[in-house]
């Protein structure tokens, strides 16, 4: 090898085979850090809905923008005010919903139901904190949800003694595929 200089950046050409970017890890460990399946809004954009959307509406952005989960964003002052799942919107929740306002006499129909009726509002959230997910690993993680039940954990980050900020998210549907081969290969040991 020749003398090379310290600060230079080396090219290279011919090269014929170059797959597109992956986002995330193909597989991840049980030992590996959590942060490492978490989407960390500090780098990716949050996908908000409006509160007063109708939940076709919202089902049908977050179609577009391939995602089964929508935060609930008040456009004049930026508060979270809730989640809300494409599952939330499929399942029983609207029907629910329908039943507790009594929409047989009331003619309110399926098209009415706003975002805001059936989200999960961030006082009913189950939430982690940021330092604490520091320190976890992805089994520590796959441990909360079955914990916990739910299908979703918002990461929280609160610097200096000030509000909270939503900094990450943690999605067990996520997480379960990213450990499918780690799960079978600790359940079924050689």
């Amino acid at each position: 090898m020749g003398h090379q200089k310290p600060n230079t950046l080396h090219t290279f050409s011919e090269v014929s085979n170059i797959l597109a970017p992956s986002n995330e890890p193909w597989q991840v460990e049980l030992h590996d850090p959590a942060t490492s399946v978490m989407t960390d809004f500090r780098v990716r954009a949050l996908f908000k809905v409006d509160p007063e959307d109708t939940i076709d509406e919202a089902l049908q952005k977050m179609k577009i923008a391939g995602l089964r989960i929508g935060f609930v964003v008040d456009a004049a002052s930026q508060k979270i005010l809730g989640m809300i799942t494409s599952y939330d919107i499929m399942g029983e929740k609207p029907m629910r919903y329908l039943q507790s306002v009594g929409f047989a006499d009331r003619g309110v129909t399926h098209n009415d139901i706003k975002v805001k009726d059936i989200m999960e509002r961030v006082e009913d959230w189950v939430s982690v904190e940021m330092k604490n997910v520091e320190s976890v690993t992805v089994q520590g993680l796959l441990d909360a949800f079955q914990r916990t039940g739910r299908t979703h954990l918002p990461v929280l980050d609160h610097k200096d003694g000030k509000e909270h900020h939503l900094c990450g998210l943690f999605s067990s549907a996520k997480v379960l595929r990213l450990t499918d081969f780690a799960r079978r290969k600790a359940a079924h040991p050689k």
